[in-house]
Parts: C-alpha cells; sequence; structure tokens
C-alpha cells in the first residue's frame, strides 16, 4: 500500500522538524561537555521525558505488537509495570549518585568512573562489551521501524533500514545531546497524539468505552491474565530484575538522563516523571494490540498487527500521525544510545588506545565526538541490515539485550553503593566473564523456560559478584575506593 498525500506530508514534517533540532543543535555545543551532557543543565521533565521516551522504541509495535497479539495483558505486566517499578522505587538514590558523579568526578560517560572504582582494565572490558551490546540493540530498532514501514508502504527491510537509520545519523552527529533531549520531547508529545488517536479509534470501532473491560471475554483464553506461559510470574520477577538494573543505568544512554540535570533534586524529579509515565501510558499505548485479535483475526504475522490495524482503521492522514509516532519512538532510543556509546568510546576507549586526549573543552573534542557518533551509527545500520541472522527484532531485544544486559550492569551500578565496595576488580571481570559464559550456555543447550534463558546470566553475574566480596570481607577497603564512596556519600 501506498501512502495518501496527505501522510506523506505528516511524516515530511516530523521528519524536517527532527533535522531542524538538529540543525539549531549543532550551535549549542563549543566542546565535548555540551554534546554529551548538555553542560549539566537540563531541567527535571526534560530529563523525565526523555528518560521515558528513550527506554523503548518502534520495537514495542513490532515484536511486543506481535506478543500482545498472541498472548495479551502480561506483557504489559513483565514489561512496562516491571520497568515503572524498578525506577519509582529507585528514584532516590542511583538518579542522585549519577549527578554526584558528574559534579565531583567532571564525568561524561558513564563508565568514567570505573578506572576509579575498580581499575583501567575493569573499565575496558565494561566499555568494549557495552559497545558491542549496544550494536545489537541499536541494530535491531532500526530493523523493528524498517519491518513496520515495509507495512504501510511496501519498501524492502533494507531500503527502510538506510532511511531510519541515514536521517537519524544527520541529527545526532550535528546536534549532539541537545538535539537528543529537545527531538526526545518533541517525539514525546508526537507519541502521545498518535497513541490517543489510535486509542479513541479503537474505542469507537469496538463500540465505546466499555470495550475496556468487555473485550477480554472475545479474546482467546489467557489473554486476560497477568501471566501467560512462557511470560509466566519467573520470567516477569527475571525481567524485573533486569528492568531495575537497565533502567537505573545499567542502559548507559539512562544513566545519561540522570548525568545532564541541574541537581540531585531534580534527578529524583525526572526519575519520578519516568517512572510514572510508564505505569500509565502502556495501558493507552497497548490497548489497540490487545484488541487486535478480534479486529484482526487469524495473522499469519502477529508482529504485523498494530500496522496493518491503523491502515484499516484511520484516514489518510493520521496513519501519516501514527507511523510518524512509530518513527519518534524509534529515533528517541536510537539517538541517546549513539550519543552514550559516542561518549564512552571517546571518553574511555579511545584515549586508550590513540594519543587522542580526554580534555573536554576544546573544539577538537568535539570533531572527536562527531566523527565517532558518525562511525557507530553506520556500523548499527549495518547489523541492522543482518537481522535475521540473529534470531529476528524479538531474539535481539529479549534474548540478547536482556541476557547481555546483567553481567555488565552488576558491577556497574552495585559497585556504586557501600554494601559492595569490598568487591574489587576481580569480582567485577569475574562477574562479567562468568554472566557471558552463562549467555552461551543459553544459546548452545536449550532451557527448560525462557525465564531460565533471560535470567540464567544475571543471576550467574550477581552471584560471582557477591560471593567473590565476601571472600575479601577481611581485607581492606583500598584507599581510592574509600575515598571515592566518601565522595559519593558524605553529609
Amino acid at each position: 500500500m501506498r501512502l495518501s498525500t496527505a501522510d506523506t506530508l505528516v511524516i515530511s514534517i516530523f521528519f524536517l522538524a527532527m533535522l531542524a533540532i538538529g540543525v539549531w543543535s549543532y550551535f549549542k555545543n563549543k566542546n565535548s561537555t555540551d554534546y554529551f551532557v548538555a553542560g549539566g543543565k537540563m531541567p527535571w521533565w526534560l530529563s523525565g521525558t526523555s528518560h521515558h521516551v528513550s527506554g523503548y522504541s518502534g520495537a514495542v509495535f513490532v515484536a511486543y505488537a506481535g506478543l500482545a497479539y498472541t498472548h495479551g495483558f502480561s506483557v504489559y505486566i513483565w514489561w512496562a509495570f516491571t520497568i515503572g517499578i524498578s525506577i519509582i522505587v529507585s528514584a532516590r538514590l542511583f538518579p542522585r549518585i549519577w549527578v554526584r558523579l558528574r559534579k565531583k568526578l567532571h564525568i561524561q560517560s558513564p563508565l568514567e568512573y570505573l578506572a576509579t572504582r575498580y581499575n583501567l582494565l575493569t573499565q575496558q572490558i565494561m566499555a568494549w562489551s557495552g559497545v558491542l551490546l549496544k550494536l545489537f540493540d541499536v541494530g535491531a530498532k532500526w530493523a523493528a521501524i524498517a519491518i513496520l514501514l515495509n507495512v504501510f508502504t511496501g519498501l524492502s527491510v533494507s531500503t527502510g533500514v538506510l532511511i531510519s537509520g541515514g536521517i537519524s545519523l544527520i541529527y545526532i552527529t550535528f546536534g549532539g545531546f541537545w538535539a537528543v533531549i529537545l527531538t526526545d520531547f518533541t517525539q514525546f508529545v508526537v507519541q502521545l497524539v498518535g497513541g490517543i488517536v489510535m486509542f479513541v479509534v479503537v474505542l469507537l470501532h469496538m463500540g465505546g468505552i466499555s470495550a475496556i473491560w468487555t473485550m477480554w471475554d472475545q479474546l482467546p483464553p489467557g489473554h486476560a491474565k497477568p501471566f501467560n506461559s512462557p511470560y509466566t510470574v519467573w520470567f516477569a520477577l527475571a525481567f524485573l530484575c533486569i528492568n531495575f538494573l537497565s533502567y537505573n543505568g545499567g542502559t548507559w544512554n539512562l544513566a545519561t538522563k540522570y548525568i545532564s540535570t541541574k541537581d540531585e533534586v531534580q534527578s529524583a524529579r525526572a526519575a519520578r516523571v519516568s517512572g510514572i509515565l510508564y505505569l500509565i501510558w502502556p495501558l493507552i499505548l497497548f490497548f489497540p494490540m490487545w484488541a487486535a485479535p478480534i479486529i484482526l483475526p487469524g495473522l499469519e504475522n502477529p508482529t504485523e498487527s498494530y500496522g496493518l490495524l491503523t491502515l484499516k482503521l484511520l484516514p489518510s492522514g493520521l496513519v501519516g500521525l501514527v507511523l510518524a509516532s512509530l518513527f519518534a519512538h524509534t529515533m528517541a532510543m536510537t539517538s541517546s544510545d549513539v550519543n552514550t556509546i559516542s561518549a564512552v568510546i571517546t571518553r574511555d576507549i579511545l584515549p586508550v588506545i590513540s594519543r587522542i586526549p580526554r580534555e573536554s573543552e576544546s573544539r577538537k573534542s568535539l570533531l572527536v565526538a562527531r566523527t565517532t557518533t558518525f562511525v557507530f551509527t553506520l556500523l548499527t545500520i549495518l547489523v541492522a541490515l543482518q537481522y535475521k541472522h540473529f534470531g529476528g527484532v524479538l531474539g535481539l531485544i529479549v534474548t540478547w539485550f536482556g541476557a547481555l544486559l546483567g553481567p555488565i550492569a552488576v558491577p556497574m551500578l552495585l559497585g556504586l553503593l557501600p554494601p559492595f565496595k569490598k568487591c574489587g576488580s576481580t569480582a567485577a571481570i569475574s562477574a562479567i566473564t562468568l554472566g557471558f559464559l552463562a549467555f552461551i550456555l543459553t544459546k548452545t543447550v536449550e532451557m527448560s523456560s525462557m525465564a531460565l534463558e533471560v535470567g540464567l546470566p544475571l543471576v550467574t553475574s550477581l552471584a560471582t559478584y557477591i560471593l567473590l566480596g565476601l571472600v575479601r570481607r577481611k581485607k581492606p577497603v583500598p584507599e581510592k575506593v574509600t575515598h571515592f564512596m566518601n565522595l559519593l556519600f558524605e553529609k
């Protein structure tokens, strides 16, 4: 199906707005501090909305739409609900710590403190491992939005990847973190409008507001249940642990949202905004996906359900608005990811392997930052073009991301807390290594459940880190670690 002129116009205006923000943001950047953390001047409402929209992408409307079609309400419980709870319960802890790290250690990358907390080797292992992880994760997002573009326009997935990735590459490279934050907020507004339009149209099609509670009787058995196998209680608990680590900073771009806020109070407010949005907004967002089996029964490919639903129910112009909102979801997350990974490469990796200095106040640092951003984005596009070789979009997002995040995030976040101050570099490296080995095991040996497949690397990493810390419980804490903790928690 070809988009109408009105739809094409709406999408074109959206992309032009993104590019305009990128060009405007170009002039806001004087050095790498501006480019990577907006100079630490971000207000809580911008940081909070950016944290929220950067936490998920258009993949929600492909992979998760497919799960909503086949398994119903359970996708909200193990995904959105666990995220919202994870953020809210720790709003007074990790967001404040990230701000303190920027103020006291002058970090721009979420990994800069690791050389002080552990040692350079630990920092490099985490940096290289995380960059590899994000190659797959961001690549999955490009592939997801390209699949949706294929549904709407008939363009090949490869062409869709090149379009979505190419447009984002331009404004991310130009604008840096200022462009990320400002486009995030614009995309948040577009998402709200597009999501509400779909919600209202589906409600009207289903007979009115009463469909919110009556439609579940028309859906297959189990769709109304909070847990629907294989997405069991254990799977939800595994994802709760993963999301706790991820959304408090284990996913580096989300840590950057807190690092860039003005002060500790504003960082906590930003976290609460994001957490509350996760608890409420997905209930509206997923409603059309839950209703899809009634409106579009018997789909051979459930991952296309949201796109087909849009084409069936919306008139010209509104289709373009919803498609723009789907692009907004993807571009919000990928632009944040790319900007943060560029910071890690520029601040943590390049100074170790080359003569490029870590100095942040020069124009040269800005050129290096933009070059790194450009190159990394190109690599993610190449991965997206090969997404089928990695288990498809759902395989990349749920299995690879969920399984690999834990081994990196465990020493990264727990190392910030005083109870784990005796866990040194050996504990950190061992946790990462054994966690990765557990991941390889889950990919080579058939697991009895998806919860075990996703959770085993995290459990392995967590147990290793804690046990090796206990082994050192009678040994003195290194002076640099004591000084580090005193900086973070001094009264």
